[in-house]
């Protein structure tokens, strides 16, 4: 089992300074909106996939007078695993433009200004991907109902950070394939304008071929034991008569074994060169997987009530905090943000049940009377108010 026991921020967001101890069990962070409760949760789960799950810039993160005065920021935090102590730093240093910068160097929603991230883990310096699966946390958000009603980019991107804390070398595999699809993009580019042969696409082929075949087939082993977790979870919190079911996707055909895998891929890539060549997009591959959530045989992400897509959201949230424990052998830290205010009360019942059955749950809400009937003195509870976190 693992829990955060302290949690170090300066200058991240409007969080300027902030020492907190947190104890096992539940922890209730309850405020109005805008306070920072949102934040907490954020710093923790960066902490366990070293970036943030609210920013497309990692410069959004660092307070904006502190990155103009050119003030460092950080996210620390210590964890107890296992009779371990592990501390991580993610430190952001604020880098101002180059005297020399042109207009389209600079992103003026930052003032121009960049960060450069540095990793250490129990002072050791580490790289993004050495950090993931560190500490393990599965979080919960109101934004969860898009893994149903959303674009399969969502879907992919839960599955990879699920994966990827679970085993450290899918995520090196998976950014191999990106650098492939990256470099492979480019050629079809050059020789869309005369600049490159068509013969030269073989060597970045067999790259694509190799490096998808196997992220494909952790995907489709993962997908199968996830299926079943989550068919669990859901028939505990949906509506009795409810039959679920997942059906993983893929772009390429999953053959009986990689090598033939492999040649389903080949036959893919050679059927879509024609519609490569017109886009100079590598169009199959597992950069274009998706799954698909059913009720009773029903597309959800086609036909589901709001109602009906978070109650699957929950579900997968819950089946990937049993997937990570049953093959990490601790469980992961829960982080709840303001995702029971639309329940009803045996559903949130239900779910809070769930949830607090692993060793630390940090939960955000803006009403605390249902906490507080639920948990009573059971959970800790703190104030978020203008920048500031207290005991309650």
């Amino acid at each position: 089992m693992a829990y955060l026991s302290h949690l170090s921020l300066t200058n991240f967001r409007n969080l300027v300074e902030l020492e907190l101890d947190l104890p096992e069990g539940v922890v209730v962070f309850f405020g109005s909106n805008a306070q920072g409760k949102t934040t907490l949760l954020e710093a923790v789960y960066l902490l366990a996939i070293a970036r943030s799950f609210r920013a497309e810039n990692e410069r959004e993160v660092l307070n904006f007078q502190a990155a103009a005065q050119g003030n460092h920021g950080l996210v620390g935090g210590t964890i107890e695993k296992l009779g371990e102590r592990v501390q991580v730093m993610v430190g952001y240093q604020p880098v101002p433009p180059r005297a020399d910068a042109g207009e389209s160097e600079r992103d003026p929603r930052h003032g121009g200004i960049s960060v450069r991230k540095q990793i250490r883990v129990s002072r050791v310096k580490r790289t993004a991907t050495e950090l993931v699966g560190t500490v393990n946390a599965v979080l919960f958000s109101a934004e969860d109902i898009e893994l149903v009603m959303g674009p399969p980019s969502g879907r992919r991107r839960f599955l990879d950070v699920l994966i990827s804390q679970a085993d450290p070398l899918y995520i090196k595999g998976l950014q191999r394939y990106q650098k492939v699809v990256q470099q492979r993009n480019q050629l079809l580019r050059m020789i869309n304008d005369g600049r490159a042969q068509a013969e030269e696409l073989a060597f970045w082929d067999d790259e694509l071929v190799r490096e998808g075949s196997w992220i494909t087939w952790r995907r489709r082993d993962v997908m199968k034991v996830l299926a079943s977790v989550c068919a669990e979870h859901h028939a505990q919190l949906a509506t009795p008569g409810e039959f679920f079911q997942i059906s993983y996707q893929p772009s390429v055909p999953v053959a009986e074994t990689i090598q033939d895998t492999e040649e389903q891929f080949r036959q893919s890539l050679a059927a879509a060169s024609r519609r490569e060549r017109a886009t100079a997009n590598t169009v199959v591959g597992p950069h274009r997987d998706d799954f698909d959530l059913l009720i009773n045989e029903v597309d959800m992400g086609t036909f589901a009530s709001r109602g009906q897509a978070r109650t699957l959201g929950l579900s997968l949230r819950l089946a990937e905090a049993s997937y990570l424990a049953s093959v990490r052998g601790e469980g992961p830290i829960i982080l709840l943000d303001d995702v029971l205010s639309e329940m009803d009360s045996d559903r949130r019942r239900r779910v809070l049940e769930k949830a607090t059955q692993y060793q630390q749950s940090l939960i955000t809400t803006t009403d605390i009377e249902p906490m507080k009937d639920f948990f009573g003195e059971t959970a800790t509870y703190f104030r978020v108010a203008d920048g500031g976190v207290q005991p309650w």
